[in-house]
C-alpha cells in the first residue's frame, strides 16, 4: 500500500510537470509570436517564422506527451507497470515451481 508522504512525493513530482509543460507553452507562445512578427516587419517579407514554429512545436507536443501520457503516475504508465509486475509474479512463481 502507498504511504501519504509517497501520494504527497508523486503528487508535487506530477504538479511541478505539469506547470513545466505549461511554462514552456507559454514561452513557446511569447517567442514564436515576436518571431513572426520580426519575420513580417523586421527581417524581410519571407515567413520564414514557420520553421521554428513547426520544429519547436514537435519539441513541446513531445513533451506533453511525456508529462499527460508516459508521465509518473499518467493512467497509461501506471497500468503498463501494473502488467509488468503481473507479468514477473507469474514468471517468478512458475520459477518456484521448478525447484
Amino acid at each position: 500500500m502507498i504511504s501519504d508522504d509517497d501520494i504527497d512525493r508523486l503528487a508535487r513530482k506530477r504538479a511541478g510537470a505539469k506547470l513545466g509543460w505549461y511554462l514552456h507553452a507559454l514561452v513557446y507562445v511569447v517567442v514564436n509570436l515576436a518571431l513572426f512578427a520580426f519575420s513580417r516587419h523586421g527581417w524581410g517579407q519571407r515567413p520564414w517564422s514557420v520553421f521554428p514554429l513547426l520544429g519547436w512545436g514537435l519539441g513541446l507536443a513531445l513533451h506533453g506527451v511525456s508529462v499527460f501520457v508516459l508521465g509518473t503516475g499518467s493512467g497509461l504508465r501506471e497500468r503498463m507497470v501494473q502488467r509488468e509486475r503481473e507479468k514477473l509474479r507469474r514468471e517468478r512463481g512458475h520459477g518456484n515451481e521448478r525447484r
